[in-house]
């Protein structure tokens, strides 16, 4: 018997073709300010905003006019190897690099808010260059340098990736090495400060260290518990 045809409606839609986005253009910031006279614009941007545990870290990164970097992106989306491998990258080719830092103490005594901006300020005035124009990852930077914030600008400047990458890989090591000789009970390499089962776990179990924010704590510990 011949196979029927089915009604048009019956039939299975075609699948569609997957659209082949183009590559995000994430020199668009830069190149408008170098066309607009400014040399040296720096990307800034900070992580451990969120870690119960350690330094806020931000970096300034200053790129070459024009310079391509194929795999920057924000550092988020990035495997450790490959922000290892970036960050190389980026330290032979940058103009200037500058890293800052605010501890636990300064996070808990000025908010972490104030705290990130700080780092960011250090970061720029630890430059060897100083820079025309900053774009900076959804903050302002308490320096008379002209400056545009930019709403996920990690995704969409490819200086603040930079500076994601930068910031990232610094923390990470500090968690892996210095930070980790001091305090090897809290498993910092593994969660790199935030607030995992097991960290909390370790808090409860040890007390909180000089290094842990006190004001990221809440009710997790009771005084009795805190070492100093």
């Amino acid at each position: 018997m011949p196979e029927l045809a089915l009604p048009e409606l019956q039939r299975k839609p075609k699948k569609k073709k997957k659209e082949t986005s183009e590559p995000r253009d994430l020199l668009v910031y830069e190149r408008e300010y170098w066309g607009s006279g400014f040399e040296y614009i720096a990307g800034i941007d900070e992580v451990g905003r969120g870690c119960l545990f350690g330094d806020v870290v931000a970096a300034a990164v200053i790129l070459p006019q024009g310079l391509i970097l194929e795999g920057v992106n924000d550092s988020k989306k990035l495997s450790e190897k490959k922000r290892d491998t970036l960050y190389d990258i980026i330290m032979e080719n940058a103009l200037a690099v500058g890293v800052g830092y605010a501890d636990a103490e300064t996070i808990d005594r000025l908010n972490i808010k104030q705290a990130a901006r700080l780092a960011m300020k250090r970061a720029v005035e630890a430059l060897d260059v100083t820079p025309h124009y900053m774009l900076v990852d959804a903050e302002k930077v308490d320096l008379n340098i002209p400056q545009l914030s930019i709403i996920k600008g990690d995704a969409n400047s490819q200086s603040i990736a930079a500076a994601s990458i930068v910031a990232k890989v610094t923390r990470d090591r500090l968690c892996k090495e210095e930070w980790d000789t001091l305090y090897p009970e809290y498993g910092l390499p593994v969660h790199k400060g935030y607030a995992t089962q097991f960290h909390r776990e370790q808090i409860m179990a040890l007390g909180a260290t000089p290094m842990h924010r006190r004001s990221f704590l809440g009710n997790l510990l009771g005084e009795q518990h805190t070492l100093f």
